[in-house]
């Protein structure tokens, strides 16, 4: 394992080997912190397989097209250009084929039906958000561009020869195909690929900047006091569509400073001021504690009880295909 994965200049959240989440709780836990997790036996039953409806996207799409491909993959047509979020078609969210958590649904858009991808966003090396088949397979298929925060490039270009790889850390901007841009944003969160690079690499969200619109991703993220939320909306703007993380999430106690919970979630919603959200990062891979459909039913109360029509932020289900 390499020393340091990233050799840029200190900053607030770097220390010259490991990134941070400056004013945060610390995302690290202990083993002692797992065991007490997995014998305390609250895990909900999830089903074996959930049924879902294949889609095959259009080449290209006017204005803004989101397709739900599973969990944090999502295809983003936006004015000509086509890009993949995360993209995952494992079997497995794990190291290899017979570890991790096995997918519950099946990927909504096979493979050889995706079209011409121009740009894959890796937003950290978590194994249910950087899987090195689909990546590597990417590569071979389509040659994008990939981009990813920085110390993530080092494993990109080892899996996917040849790719090409464009970095960058908190607030940088890259320029992707047909006048789209992209920034990455902050996000309260951890990166870990190894036993021993835990933090080494940095995690992100992207804002991405089109003349069809503007969409964000937030990547993994915990909520906090939320003022990370309002530093993107008060440097970048708000969006026009926001996807949010709203699964795993239970026991609070160990998920509560890396991931949101739905009634979070709507407050990140509120924060970013976006116009309309889709909820992403749930009913793919049993990751936590809580049930299938829990996130699905404690967004839809969240909404609710916060006065927020329905359908201005929805629970995106795999073959779920939303048009802006």
């Amino acid at each position: 394992m390499p020393r340091r994965y990233h050799d840029g200049p200190l900053t607030d959240h770097f220390d010259g080997r490991r990134f941070s989440n400056p004013g945060y709780p610390p995302t690290d836990k202990r083993l002692g912190d797992l065991w007490r997790w997995w014998r305390s036996g609250q895990r909900e039953k999830w089903p074996r397989q959930v049924a879902v409806t294949k889609v095959a996207p259009a080449p290209d799409a006017d204005g803004v097209c989101i397709t739900m491909v599973g969990h944090a993959t999502l295809l983003i047509q936006a004015g000509g250009c086509n890009i993949l979020t995360d993209p995952v078609w494992g079997a497995r969210a794990g190291p290899l084929s017979l570890l991790g958590p096995r997918r519950v649904t099946a990927p909504a858009v096979c493979f050889d039906d995706l079209p011409r991808i121009d740009a894959v966003l890796v937003s950290h090396n978590h194994y249910d958000h950087f899987d090195a088949q689909t990546l590597r397979r990417l590569q071979e298929r389509h040659q994008p561009t990939f981009v990813t925060p920085v110390g993530n490039e080092r494993l990109l270009q080892k899996v996917a020869p040849g790719a090409r790889v464009l970095t960058g850390d908190w607030g940088d901007a890259v320029a992707l195909p047909r006048g789209v841009t992209t920034r990455f944003t902050p996000a309260n969160h951890w990166s870990r690929r190894a036993l021993r690079d835990t933090r080494m690499a940095l995690w992100s969200g992207f804002m991405i900047d089109a003349p069809a619109g503007r969409i964000w991703f937030a990547g993994d993220t915990g909520y906090g006091d939320g003022g990370v939320f309002r530093d993107i909306r008060a440097a970048f703007g708000a969006p026009d569509v926001a996807l949010i993380p709203i699964g795993a999430y239970e026991p609070r106690w160990f998920m509560a400073a890396q991931h949101v919970n739905p009634d979070e979630a709507v407050q990140v919603f509120r924060d970013i001021g976006a116009r309309r959200a889709l909820g992403m990062h749930w009913g793919t891979f049993q990751l936590t504690d809580e049930g299938r459909e829990r996130p699905r039913e404690a967004l839809e109360a969240a909404l609710r009880g916060g006065g927020i029509d329905a359908d201005r932020f929805v629970a995106a289900e795999p073959g779920d295909v939303f048009r802006f």
